[in-house]
């Protein structure tokens, strides 16, 4: 058994500060102890994929992060893991519980998953090494993980059993309930082409902002209007865009503005709670919303029924509006940037395919990499 203040101890030694995840009780020491520590981040996330994804992002704003969850949570980080981490070679410590452990009694929902918890982190790619038993053990284990993730660009996985380490308070203030922002209304006409929409935006944010670009055509066509190092184009992780974007604004002092899609915000929902929770000032969250999966054939969307700028300000978003049209989209921007954030723009878009779209020709690692060097010049908030 090892005590959790000398796991974050080890771990801020070896660089690593930045810590996301969703509770379970197997790992209720070691969260008090990074919740209760001033010189740690600690992001809680409505869900381990999202929790993946904040911490892809704060690795892209130049942290190393750890990623708490329990196992039985464990196939909701499958896709981020593969489809965000392993394409763009973004590395995070990860430290799955082990419930369902075979020879221990525990609850039967855990039962195949304790069996399948190591081969299935084998099967993704995400390397594994033992979890610490003493204190002893510690700083060897979490220097070879560091070595490991420095030389690879990918995760690596501890499976921490049941009882391994210490119990320990926690000291937390509980927030305040945040007070909700009124949501405008800039109206307008029929719906502008998202690539111009997009290429109107471009146009007037500052040359060292930060733009994450939801996977599917949006990214593409980012893409094809400009390519730039201040661009990130994610080719997989639906729904994670916007929990990228958290993880990069809560650690630079950059614009960061993500262009989302209403399938893909509805897909992960719960990321703006987390937004608005956080409070990023320097955060902007698009959702460009063709009530339409364009990419994959047009197959209609829920979000006709959906108001996501209400949604945002219900979350404590600090700026929420709704708008239609070219003139007016650009107008709700402008506003919103003279704001702090976070801000959220739902922006109505004509479902309309654009013929010719490039694809990024440079690989995902090499987009992440120059993406971290760009945001590298900004000063944590």
């Amino acid at each position: 058994m090892i005590e959790a203040d000398d796991f974050l101890a080890g771990a801020k030694r070896q660089g690593i500060d930045f810590f996301t995840g969703v509770p379970c009780s197997f790992l209720t020491p070691l969260m008090n102890a990074v919740i209760s520590d001033p010189g740690a981040r600690y992001v809680g996330a409505t869900s381990e994929g999202e929790a993946v994804a904040i911490a892809a992002g704060a690795w892209l704003a130049g942290r190393e992060t750890v990623v708490m969850f329990q196992n039985s949570g464990l196939g909701n980080a499958v896709n981020p893991l593969t489809s965000l981490n392993h394409p763009f070679r973004i590395p995070t410590l990860v430290i799955a519980t082990w419930r369902g452990e075979p020879g221990l009694a525990d609850e039967p929902q855990h039962e195949l998953m304790g069996e399948i918890t190591a081969p299935l982190l084998d099967l993704v790619g995400t390397h594994r090494i033992g979890f610490p038993t003493s204190a002893g053990e510690i700083e060897p284990a979490l220097a070879v993980a560091v070595t490991h993730m420095r030389e690879t660009g990918q995760p690596v996985a501890m499976i921490q059993p049941k009882g391994a380490i210490a119990s320990r308070s926690l000291d937390e203030m509980r927030p305040e309930p945040l007070p909700r922002v009124e949501v405008g209304d800039f109206g307008g006409a029929a719906p502008a082409r998202r690539m111009d929409l997009l290429a109107a935006i471009r146009d007037i944010l500052p040359e060292s902002a930060g733009i994450v670009a939801t996977t599917g055509h949006t990214g593409r066509e980012l893409y094809t209007l400009q390519d730039h190092p201040g661009h990130l184009y994610c080719v997989g992780s639906m729904g994670g865009a916007s929990a990228i974007g958290l993880g990069a604004a809560l650690n630079t002092g950059r614009q960061i503005v993500v262009l989302d899609g209403d399938g893909a915000a509805l897909m992960k929902l719960g990321n703006m709670a987390t937004i608005g929770a956080q409070q990023p000032a320097n955060l902007t969250h698009v959702i460009l919303d063709n009530e339409r999966h364009l990419s994959t054939g047009g197959q209609a969307t829920v979000s006709p029924n959906v108001d996501f700028a209400a949604i945002a300000s219900a979350c404590g978003y600090r700026f929420a509006a709704r708008a239609c049209g070219l003139e007016a989209g650009l107008a709700a921007m402008r506003e919103a940037l003279g704001v702090p954030g976070p801000r959220l723009l739902h922006l109505k878009v004509a479902a309309e395919q654009v013929a010719g779209l490039g694809r990024p020709g440079i690989t995902p690692a090499e987009v992440a990499r120059r993406f971290r060097t760009h945001l590298g010049e900004g000063s944590p908030q």
